[in-house]
């Protein structure tokens, strides 16, 4: 069984070929969002984080920036930074960038505030939204798939079909040799019998 994916210069494949904007720190946050409006075939990226925090703190947030802008369902990342935040941008750029992607940022003080960073933002995604629907999907093996699992609401309709489908599909991708991955682990109680069959 195979599914349409876009294969990565770093062996990874996406189901999805968006340009991600990624806000490195709260105060881009505005920017970040009205970027990713403006312009179709991006995902924006936000968070409370980047800024006041202590070195492991930081230093966690740029891990997570950096594994988001390599998630193979990004073709290109744009980065938005105020210029005063503790995450080293550059640093977060050649990380993402060594997984063979094109990295452009816009800093919000460099570009002379919000209204310019947005204008530049908006340029930039573009060109990187061009270059990304210059890629084809091509077929990839269900080995390559990673399977993210995530309960969006809970109900009733939830334990007697939703989740009994989910695991069916998982199964079938894990014996193909792909990933599967539940994120929230609450979701367990009760199940964890079931789970541990599964192991």
């Amino acid at each position: 069984m195979e599914f349409l994916g876009f294969r990565r210069s770093d062996g990874g494949v996406g189901t999805r070929n968006y340009v991600g904007v990624l806000s490195t720190v709260v105060c881009a946050n505005e920017v970040t969002d009205r970027i990713a409006r403006g312009v179709r075939g991006t995902a924006a990226f936000m968070h409370q984080q980047g800024c006041c925090q202590t070195p492991l703190d930081v230093t966690r947030v740029s891990e997570v920036l950096v594994g988001l802008g390599k998630n193979p369902n990004l073709a290109g990342v744009l980065l938005v930074s105020l210029g005063c935040e503790s995450v080293v941008v550059e640093d977060v750029a050649a990380a993402i960038r060594s997984s063979g992607k094109r990295v452009e940022s816009v800093t919000i003080q460099e570009a002379g505030g919000a209204a310019n960073s947005v204008a530049r933002g908006q340029l930039l995604a573009q060109e990187l939204v061009a270059e990304a629907s210059a890629m084809a999907p091509v077929p990839c093996p269900l080995s390559d798939l990673t399977l993210g699992l995530k309960c969006g609401s809970s109900d009733t309709t939830q334990g007697l079909f939703a989740n009994p489908a989910l695991g069916i599909a998982s199964d079938l991708v894990v014996e193909a040799g792909g990933t599967s991955v539940l994120g929230e682990v609450t979701e367990f109680i009760g199940a964890e019998h079931i789970l541990a069959r599964h192991a």
